[in-house]
């Protein structure tokens, strides 16, 4: 069942493979990438309780032998200190440049490694085996790599393409419904940034995906890595294109930073409130239909997800504060913010011509909602 996604990038082009039992055949597909018969592997730890044995079985079949090191799970390990740890582990193991560093786990332990590779002897091989459906569909493809900063969310990072993925759609079930739901909120957003088509397909079928199916699940992923592989070969370093995987993030950035990066808010559920949020600016602007923004919520609730502000438990900074977290995304260029807006569903565009106080309005709306 396992289906190949290939990333044109040249010298740097990669394969990503989909489909059930990878960690088993690990060995096999990874070999061929090997200098030596050796790998380093840095895991979430709670990743690593439930598959690292199946992993380094898959290694073993090979005749590769691997070091291990684990790393807390949740987004606070995207930081410094994390970072400083990964990189003089690396570099006590004798990783050497031709080496393979193994990231195993969901984004935040892809972004960290990834990190840790671009920069170790001025960038190291690293494979990517994401085990979250966030990361298998979004953040183990197109070399993104970074940590956070107290001024925000991946701030510190780098460019560094991954030289495979493995994407193993079976480890999907071990996760909770929580955890899927949220990284569906970035399999929604391809279909909403690009592909009407892709979006009438996840309205009819992502429940049963939800449920376990399998083939629905791998046809999930393998349209999503698509279209991101797409827009990274035209754009790799986000000079234009690329910014319209950011479709729900500007906001979401905001209210990630505004619950302290905790699991109050997963990084998946804010792109689905992001990217309500952002056909509901389009609507009030005038660029879509009413009915796109009713539509794009209707599906989200229909999966059981977060949708509104009210949605997000505790505290919320007011309608001000939210615009001046704004203020500190990436895509902040001399001093504008640049939104990712629709025409449509499938019809996402950047734009710098959003007035503030449009912004503020509606979120000061949606924080009256919270009541």
């Amino acid at each position: 069942m396992m289906e190949t996604v290939h990333v044109p990038l040249g010298e740097r082009a990669y394969d990503i493979h989909i489909g059930p039992g990878l960690l088993e055949r690990a060995g096999e597909l990874i070999a061929p990438l090997l200098h030596r018969p050796h790998v380093a592997i840095v895991a979430d730890e709670h990743v690593a309780e439930n598959h690292l044995t199946t992993l380094l079985k898959g290694m073993e079949e090979k005749g590769i032998t691997a070091s291990v090191m684990t790393l807390p799970q949740g987004e606070a390990t995207k930081s410094w200190p994390h970072f400083e740890r990964v990189v003089e582990w690396l570099l006590a193991e004798r990783i050497e440049r031709n080496d393979i560093v193994i990231a195993f786990g969901g984004g935040v332990v892809g972004d960290l490694v990834g990190f840790a590779a671009a920069v170790l002897r001025r960038g190291v091989r690293f494979v990517q085996v994401p085990t979250s459906l966030l990361a298998q569909v979004d953040s183990s493809v197109g070399g993104k790599t970074g940590i956070n900063a107290p001024q925000g969310k991946n701030l510190i990072g780098a460019f560094h393409q991954p030289s495979m993925v493995l994407a193993d759609t079976a480890v999907l079930g071990t996760l909770t419904e929580r955890d899927y739901l949220a990284g569906y909120g970035e399999v929604v957003k391809y279909g909403l940034l690009g592909d009407s088509e892709f979006f009438q397909w996840l309205e009819e079928n992502a429940s049963r995906a939800a449920a376990g199916d399998m083939a629905a699940r791998i046809a999930a992923v393998k349209r999503s890595v698509e279209m991101k592989a797409e827009i990274v070969v035209r754009d790799e370093t986000e000079q234009g294109d690329r910014a319209l995987l950011n479709l729900g993030h500007t906001f979401c950035h905001a209210l990630e930073a505004a619950t302290g990066y905790s699991d109050r808010l997963l990084h998946g559920e804010g792109v689905a409130i992001g990217c309500a949020l952002a056909f509901e600016l389009s609507a009030r602007m005038g660029l879509c239909s009413q009915e796109d923004p009713s539509r794009v919520r209707a599906h989200l609730r229909n999966m059981k997800m977060k949708v509104d502000l009210s949605d997000i438990e505790g505290e919320l900074p007011d309608a001000d504060r939210l615009l001046d977290l704004m203020g500190q995304d990436k895509k902040v260029v001399s001093g504008k913010l640049h939104f990712v807006l629709a025409r449509g569903i499938g019809e996402a565009f950047v734009t710098s011509d959003v007035d503030a106080d449009a912004v503020r309005g509606l979120l000061a709306e949606a924080l009256a909602q919270r009541g």
